[in-house]
């Protein structure tokens, strides 16, 4: 009686103070960090076994000591129960040495970069969510990112719609898909199979919590009216200031007579209330490029970017932001517009590296919960977006949840 008791208590224990890890965004000084793989931004979901780099840049320049921890988490980003030698080959919370000073530019900066696996973490073993935490020499946490590792254990063929219901038939995107193994037979599939629906690849918008409708042989069926839609939004915007003294794509102007450059961008309108017009993007991208460049890493300059919008007053009762994969879609201060009561329009100045960058505006209450129906940009059906769902599935014995595929699909292919 006393074991079940010890049991029953930790376990209350464990419910109490587990939570779901949440992304910290880091502090001023920490820019442009990115998921990296074959020299190029990726949306950090990698199959398990693949090596990918984290970097950043820290404006202080000065070299400081940061060290990381990684953290496996199950369906919810809860820690997981199981020991870290179960899932981590080797140790983290090792330093970061990988580390150059910025070359030939205005702003000075240490540039970071994590490679996983390296000699002191050889291998991430299992997969799953996962949590990885940038701490200072203090051990305080820095800033954290979420990445996912897939094992190829099933297809998931999904196809994009318009929406069913006729209230939200040109301005949603509802998604039909299914999964199908060969290698695994599914236990109970409405207990122990989960999904996680992306738009874009922005892990702060997700669709979970979706059974399957029905299952045929081994594939179980998705195809629902309503759970499995999302507003579609409209085309991210974007600047290119990768000759950082001269105006180029939708910059007005450049001021050379401050510390750092400061690029104007032309002012923007909202789109809502406007035809939909294609703008080629990246879906929310960015790329770090200096033409005049040997190696952008380090040899990419910061400028202040100025951002204008006009928009209804509407929205002067709610926040808006200026959000994309340059600050994982955060919505804090740095990215919040303030409103010019002379010019009645929205202004903001972010610090953003050089290159090619997607952004776009979104509006939300105190709470940060993002009007997504009221969008400034408005919702067409016609806007081309990236749609991701992982499958996580654990067996009646499992310990842990293993993502065992990864499907993707574009509503370039938009069925009616």
């Amino acid at each position: 009686m006393k074991k079940i008791f010890t049991i029953a208590l930790l376990s209350a224990f464990h419910f109490l103070f587990s939570q779901e890890e949440k992304e910290i965004a880091p502090p001023f000084n920490i820019k442009t960090v990115s998921f990296v793989q074959n020299n190029a931004n990726i949306v950090p979901v990698l199959e398990l076994g693949s090596g990918f780099q984290l970097q950043f840049d820290d404006l202080y320049g000065n070299n400081a000591d940061y060290f990381y921890e990684i953290v496996h988490c199950d369906y919810n980003w809860i820690p997981s129960e199981i020991p870290k030698n179960e899932y981590l080959a080797g140790i983290d919370s090792q330093r970061i040495q990988d580390i150059t000073t910025s070359f030939n530019t205005l702003q000075i900066y240490s540039h970071f970069t994590l490679s996983i696996p390296n000699q002191y973490t050889t291998q991430l073993k299992i997969s799953g969510n996962y949590i990885l935490k940038i701490l200072n020499e203090s051990r305080e946490m820095v800033f954290s990112r979420k990445f996912v590792l897939y094992e190829d254990l099933a297809t998931i063929p999904v196809q994009v719609k318009r929406a069913r219901t006729i209230d939200n038939l040109n301005f949603k995107h509802n998604l039909d898909f299914s999964i199908t193994s060969n290698v695994i037979t599914f236990q109970n599939p409405l207990k122990n199979v989960k999904v996680a629906l992306y738009q874009n690849n922005d892990f702060n918008k997700a669709i979970k919590n979706i059974a399957p409708q029905y299952t045929m042989g081994n594939s179980l069926i998705y195809k629902y009216d309503s759970e499995t839609q999302f507003w579609a939004g409209n085309e991210f915007l974007y600047f290119e200031n990768k000759s950082i003294r001269f105006p180029a794509n939708y910059i007005a102007k450049v001021d050379s007579s401050t510390d750092i450059y400061s690029s104007h961008l032309y002012p923007n309108n909202a789109r809502a209330n406007t035809p939909y017009t294609l703008y080629q993007d990246v879906n929310g991208n960015f790329v770090v490029l200096n033409a005049n460049a040997e190696d952008s890493t380090i040899e990419a300059d910061y400028s202040w970017i100025y951002f204008t919008l006009s928009a209804p007053s509407f929205y002067l009762k709610k926040d808006v932001y200026i959000t994309g994969m340059f600050n994982n879609y955060v919505l804090g201060e740095e990215s919040k517009m303030d409103f010019n009561t002379k010019k009645g329009v929205y202004e903001k100045a972010i610090l953003i590296k050089q290159g090619f960058t997607n952004y776009k505006y979104v509006v939300a209450d105190s709470n940060h919960v993002i009007d997504y129906e009221n969008s400034i940009d408005g919702n067409f059906y016609q806007t081309e977006n990236e749609y991701t769902i992982l499958a996580y599935y654990r067996d009646n014995t499992a310990r842990y949840e293993r993502v065992i595929g990864r499907g993707t699909a574009s509503s370039t292919n938009i069925v009616n």
